[in-house]
């Protein structure tokens, strides 16, 4: 019985990271068409999440958290818009290092990380009330 709320509990901890990198998946989608308001800004700078092993005293065991939220520093983009009024002297324009593909992609494989721990959870219920069910 203990495995198992020490299943629910590292299955939890990885649906918690994998909602965080939806979020910032999210905002990175959303703002990439941000563009500066005027030529000494900056386009939106796309964001990447990293994790890290965190020791669950209660359980003993390694699990899964947010180490931090970073920006990704390659380099932006240039479109050609003389008229947008953050373009330089040759009519550029900085646009977001948002790759949408890339976000998509990395979008998908959060989605099923987190439906993978959701399988866990609920495999790791029906074991504990089939033996609920057993010991009755």
């Amino acid at each position: 019985m203990d495995d198992l709320l020490k299943t629910l509990r590292i299955s939890g901890a990885g649906m918690k990271v994998q909602g965080a990198r939806l979020r910032v998946i999210s905002q990175n989608i959303a703002n990439a068409d941000s563009l500066p308001q005027d030529a000494n800004g900056k386009p939106y700078r796309r964001k990447m999440i990293t994790f890290e092993n965190e020791l669950d005293r209660s359980i003993g065991l390694d699990t899964v958290r947010v180490h931090r939220v970073r920006p990704d520093m390659s380099g932006f983009g240039k479109r050609y818009d003389p008229t947008h009024p953050a373009s330089d002297s040759e009519g550029y324009v900085l646009v977001p290092n948002v790759n949408r593909l890339i976000e998509l992609t990395d979008m998908r494989e959060a989605q099923r990380s987190y439906e993978a721990n959701l399988s866990v959870i609920k495999s790791s219920k029906n074991m504990l009330a089939s033996t609920i069910d057993v010991l009755r």
